[in-house]
């Protein structure tokens, strides 16, 4: 019983008799939901535009975070190192569909997918003799980030506390997120790349241009990669470490669905939210360490009951 009662009743006990404290998780877990969804947003993109999981856009965020204040250290002004980065992130769009993607078009999906791990292990090495192993600071006073924190009185005497940080990171990734929305479902390059998506030769004898489409996508990829090594790098540092955090998307797109960016949105809040609570309320049950693979047992449930996600289609091939 008294197994049975830690599990299923303490934490909810403790919720109640510490609201304050419950509702500081939420916001924690809220923050980190949303930058989940930023993340899983550049998978969204590759994956609508070729139909494949680019392994590398954990990596792309690093990159990314590491040439904004690398540049920066070489003494380039920030808002300057930031216009740079986006020229850089445009570059590497452009190689990756001269000669990653525009060789393998019609190839097995498979084929695709072993290119962006191949290219993982490339921005890895070019990133470490460029910029060296190190954890490096994000310039955050720099690029104009809001510092310090607000403490607001929850109760009886209780204090919700919020970084400015963690409100800038929530505030502009819902406008990434918006933006993309918008761009997908109402312009024609958003129409186009549902388009290349669905079949590369229906797309190519409609003349959309493959390789137009694919340097766009990986380049919007780039910025999104961007935006998510500021903001992960001004809570913490950026480093090669960022990767693994990077990786949390699959689950979130798992939850949400591979073509979905409201499913990006949502999955990214339930794994961000459920990980926070499951590490503070019922981590202690097991010694702790339940966000580092909540995420993953959650997206296995979903695999076996609905494995196209939430917002996911479902697909039926005639046999």
């Amino acid at each position: 019983m008294d197994i049975l009662y830690s599990i299923l009743i303490d934490p909810f006990m403790q919720m109640v008799e510490l609201p304050d404290f419950f509702l500081q998780v939420l916001w924690e877990g809220f923050v980190a939901g949303v930058l989940y969804a930023l993340i899983a947003l550049g998978f969204v993109l590759i994956f609508k535009a070729s139909g494949v999981f680019n392994f590398a856009q954990g990596i792309m965020v690093v990159f990314a975070g590491l040439t904004l204040v690398g540049l920066h250290e070489k003494g380039v002004p920030a808002y300057l190192a930031l216009i740079l980065t986006i020229g850089v992130m445009g570059l590497l769009a452009l190689g990756v569909e001269r000669f990653v993607m525009r060789p393998l078009v019609n190839q097995p999906e498979i084929i695709l997918l072993m290119s962006t791990i191949g290219l993982t292990y490339f921005l890895i090495g070019f990133g470490e003799f460029i910029f060296g192993g190190e954890p490096k600071q994000m310039i955050t006073e720099e690029l104009g980030l809001p510092t310090g924190s607000t403490a607001f009185e929850i109760g009886d005497g209780g204090l919700l506390i919020l970084q400015h940080i963690d409100i800038a990171a929530a505030v502009i990734a819902l406008i990434m997120v918006g933006a993309l929305a918008v761009f997908f479902n109402k312009t024609r390059i958003g129409r186009a790349l549902r388009a290349v998506a669905d079949d590369h030769q229906a797309a190519l004898s409609v003349g959309i241009s493959l390789h137009q489409i694919w340097a766009i996508v990986w380049f919007a990829a780039g910025i999104v990669a961007l935006t998510t090594g500021i903001m992960w790098g001004a809570r913490s540092d950026v480093s090669f470490a960022l990767e693994i955090i990077a990786l949390k998307a699959l689950p979130v797109l798992i939850l949400g669905g591979f073509t979905s960016i409201p499913g990006a949105i949502v999955g990214g809040l339930i794994i961000g939210i459920g990980e926070k609570i499951g590490e503070i309320y019922w981590g202690p049950l097991v010694g702790g360490g339940i966000e580092s693979w909540l995420a993953y047992m959650i997206a296995l449930i979903f695999l076996l009951f609905r494995p196209q996600g939430l917002f996911g289609e479902r697909i039926i091939e005639r046999v």
